[in-house]
């Protein structure tokens, strides 16, 4: 996979979300709590745009009646038709055996290496052979 450097981390707080675009491709980023996600930015229901959608906390339950709620808002819920996509996996909530958005590693680091991946440009072996410069591509 290709890196990109996709935004500063100043540019991305605690509980942001940035729409960027890397590999020609949509791309929803979030922030939670210091941990970075991506996402496609697309619902697989209907192609609502998941950078616009909502960031909730997890409802969870181990038998009927018993509820338990995780604050941490590492769920998008798509603006259009509320469904829900775990950040982490990209695991849909709302029909987990099929329906998943596509997620993508996401790492903080600092930039000037990364940078440097893209700031360079091709170089090629070259050699003298006799009177004659050679260059191999």
């Amino acid at each position: 996979m290709t890196r990109h450097v996709v935004a500063r981390a100043e540019e991305l707080p605690p509980g942001s979300r940035k729409l960027i675009e890397a590999g020609g491709r949509p791309i929803a980023l979030f922030n939670v709590d210091g941990e970075y996600f991506a996402i496609l930015d697309r619902c697989p229901h209907e192609g609502g745009s998941l950078s616009q959608g909502y960031m909730v906390g997890r409802l969870t339950s181990a038998c009927p009646g018993e509820y338990a709620y995780a604050p941490r808002r590492d769920i998008v819920r798509c603006p259009w038709h509320a469904w829900e996509f775990d950040l982490r996996t990209g695991q849909s909530w709302c029909d987990p055996a099929r329906m998943r958005v596509r997620s993508f590693p996401v790492e903080r680091e600092h930039g000037d290496a990364v940078l440097a991946e893209h700031l360079a440009t091709e170089t090629f072996p070259v050699e003298r052979d006799g009177d004659y410069i050679v260059v191999e591509v």
